[in-house]
C-alpha cells in the first residue's frame, strides 16, 4: 500500500511550498491556488499588505485548513497500517503536519505575540501541543528523519507569527516598493531558503549584520525593529516557557545625538574611575544584549574612526572591552546598522573605514522614499494618512484622517516631493489636526534676505573667509533641508557643511 495517492500529490507538493514560502511574495498566493484548484478564491491583491483585510477567516485559509486536516488524518492512518513511503513523501507529510499545527494553534501563538503577560507564564497548552506533535509524527513502527522537535517547531511558529506581525502591521502600503521591502525584511529574518533556516541557520543569524540605508524619514528604525523583534527564541519544555521576552531584546543606540565619549560608554560600558564622572561600573548595550537580542546602531555614518575600529573588532572577533578595562568581554547578539549617508563617498573621503563597511553590509536593505511609493501607487497616500492618524489621534483617527485627506486634496499638488518622507507626512497630519492647515518646510526664495545680506557684507568686505563659508552653507542648506544634498551641491564633506551651518545658527545669524 502506497502512502500518497495520485489525487493528493499536487496538494501535498503545494503545501510543502506554502510552509516555506515568503508570505510577502506572490509565491504564497500561487501555492494556495495550486493546493485548492477550483476551490481557490481570487485575492484582492497579488501580495499581502495592510490595505487588504487578513485574518484566519480568509476563505482560502479556511479551505486549506479543512483539507489539510482531512488528508493528514488519512495519511496517518495509512502509515500506522504499514504504508510504504519515499523520503520525499515522508518530508511532505511532515510539512503538512507543520502547516496543520501552525493554524491549529494560531490563536494561542498570536496571544504570545500581543500579550506580555501570556509570555511570562508557563504555557498551559504545551502538553496538548506536544501530544498533537507526537500523534502525527511519532507513530509506532514508523521511522522519520526528524528535523524538528516539538519545542523547536513551537519556537519556529512563535518566530514566524512575530515576524509576520511586525512586518505586516507596521510596513504599510500597497505599492511595489513597499511589497519589495516587506519581502526583503522577511528574508533578513529567515533567509530566502526558510527550510534551510529551520534546519540549522536559525542558530547562525546573529553572525550576519544587517545594514539599512535610505533617505531620512523612510522608517529605517521601523525595519530594524521588525528584524530585531523577530529573532529566534528557544522554548524550554522543562519550564514550559520561552527563554527570553522578545520585547526586551531590541537595543537602539542613536549615535548622531551623542559625543564620542558617550557613544563609547553607551556601547561598551565602563569601569568605575575610568574617566571623570565614572562613579560606578556601567554595563554597555553590547554586554546587556542577550543571544537572542539585537543592538541597533542608528546613523552609523556619524561615528568617529576610533569608534569604527572598536566596532570592527566586535564584528570580527565578537569581543569588546569596557572603557578602562583590559579584560575582553563577549558579544553574543546581532548588529543592525542604519544610515542615510552615502558610505561609498565617505570611504572615498577617508571618513568611513572600508573594512568596517564590508563587515556591516552582509545583508543590506534599502528603504524606499515616500515619493517613490506614491508614484507607483497614488492611493497609498490615503493608507498612510489613516495609519498615521490611528497613531496620533486615537479614537478621533477617522475624523482626523478625513480632514487631512480633504486638506491635501485641496492644497497639495499630486507631485509634492515629500522631502521629509513619512516623517514629514506625519508632521503634516499633526499640523492639520492642531491648526487645520500645513505650511511645509520654509524654503527661501532665490533673492532671499539671507542672500541679500551676504551680498551686502561681501561688497563691504565685512566677512572673514570662514564666516562667508558659514553664510553660504546656511543658504544652501535652507533650500535643500538636507545635509547630504547640500554637501553634493557645495562639493564639501557633509560634516563640514553641518558644522558651518551649526556655527552660523549658534551665532544667532539665522
Amino acid at each position: 500500500m502506497k502512502l500518497v495517492q495520485s489525487s493528493d500529490r499536487q496538494f501535498l507538493s503545494a503545501i510543502s511550498g506554502l510552509v516555506f514560502a515568503n508570505p510577502f511574495l506572490r509565491d504564497r498566493i500561487e501555492f494556495e491556488r495550486l493546493a485548492l484548484g477550483s476551490e481557490f478564491t481570487a485575492e484582492p491583491s497579488g501580495v499581502w499588505n495592510k490595505t487588504v483585510a487578513l485574518d484566519t477567516e480568509r476563505p482560502n485559509v479556511v479551505a486549506l485548513n479543512a483539507k489539510a486536516e482531512a488528508i493528514a488524518d488519512k495519511l496517518r492512518a495509512r502509515l500506522q497500517a504499514g504504508a510504504d513511503s519515499s523520503v520525499r513523501e515522508s518530508g511532505q507529510y511532515q510539512n503538512l503536519v507543520q502547516y496543520l499545527l501552525y493554524y491549529r494553534y494560531w490563536d494561542a501563538i498570536d496571544l504570545l505575540v500581543t500579550a506580555t503577560e501570556s509570555r511570562r507564564k508557563t504555557l498551559k497548552w504545551w502538553a496538548r501541543f506536544e501530544a498533537d506533535f507526537c500523534h502525527y509524527l511519532r507513530l509506532e513502527g514508523c521511522e522519520f528523519s526528524m528535523e524538528l522537535s516539538p519545542q523547536h517547531m513551537l519556537a519556529c511558529f512563535f518566530q514566524i507569527r512575530r515576524a509576520f506581525h511586525h512586518i505586516f502591521d507596521f510596513v504599510v502600503g500597497g505599492s511595489t516598493p513597499a511589497a519589495r521591502l516587506r519581502a526583503e525584511i522577511w528574508q533578513s529574518v529567515f533567509t530566502h531558503d526558510m527550510q534551510r533556516y529551520q534546519r540549522s541557520l536559525f542558530e547562525k543569524m546573529a553572525d550576519i549584520p544587517t545594514m539599512i540605508t535610505g533617505p531620512s524619514g523612510t522608517g529605517k528604525e521601523l525595519v530594524a525593529r521588525a528584524i530585531g523583534l523577530s529573532r529566534y527564541i528557544p522554548f524550554d519544555p522543562g519550564v514550559k516557557r520561552f527563554t527570553g521576552d522578545y520585547e526586551d531584546s531590541f537595543h537602539p543606540v542613536h549615535l548622531a545625538s551623542m559625543t564620542e565619549g558617550l557613544v563609547e560608554s553607551e556601547l561598551f560600558g565602563h569601569v568605575k574611575g575610568s574617566f571623570t564622572g565614572a562613579a560606578m561600573d556601567r554595563i554597555g548595550r553590547l554586554e546587556s544584549c542577550t543571544e537572542c537580542g539585537t543592538v541597533f546602531l542608528d546613523e552609523i555614518g556619524e561615528v568617529s574612526t576610533s569608534i569604527q575600529v572598536k566596532l570592527l573588532r566586535v564584528l570580527q572577533s565578537r569581543e569588546f572591552f569596557r572603557v578602562g578595562e583590559s579584560e575582553p568581554r563577549a558579544f553574543i547578539g546581532k548588529v543592525i546598522s542604519a544610515t542615510n549617508r552615502d558610505l561609498g563617498a565617505e570611504i572615498k573621503s577617508g571618513d568611513f573605514r572600508e573594512d568596517l563597511y564590508f563587515r556591516l553590509c552582509a545583508d543590506t536593505i534599502v528603504t524606499p522614499s515616500l515619493r517613490e511609493q506614491l508614484d507607483d501607487c497614488p492611493d497609498d497616500l490615503s493608507n498612510f494618512v489613516h495609519f498615521i492618524s490611528a497613531r496620533v489621534a486615537g479614537s478621533e483617527a477617522a475624523s482626523v484622517a478625513d480632514e487631512a485627506l480633504a486638506w491635501l486634496e485641496s492644497n497639495c499638488k499630486a507631485d509634492y516631493p515629500w522631502n521629509g518622507n513619512i516623517r514629514e507626512l506625519e508632521q503634516c497630519v499633526r499640523n492639520i489636526m492642531v491648526h487645520g492647515t500645513y505650511q511645509g518646510p520654509k524654503r527661501p526664495a532665490k533673492n532671499s534676505s539671507a542672500a541679500e545680506s551676504m551680498l551686502g557684507k561681501i561688497e563691504s568686505a565685512a566677512l572673514t573667509a570662514d564666516e562667508l563659508l558659514q553664510h553660504y552653507c546656511n543658504i544652501v542648506y535652507s533650500r535643500t533641508n538636507n545635509y547630504e544634498q547640500s554637501a553634493r551641491l557645495l562639493n564639501l564633506d557633509r560634516r563640514t557643511v553641518k558644522s558651518k551651518v551649526d556655527a552660523f545658527r549658534a551665532n544667532g545669524k539665522q
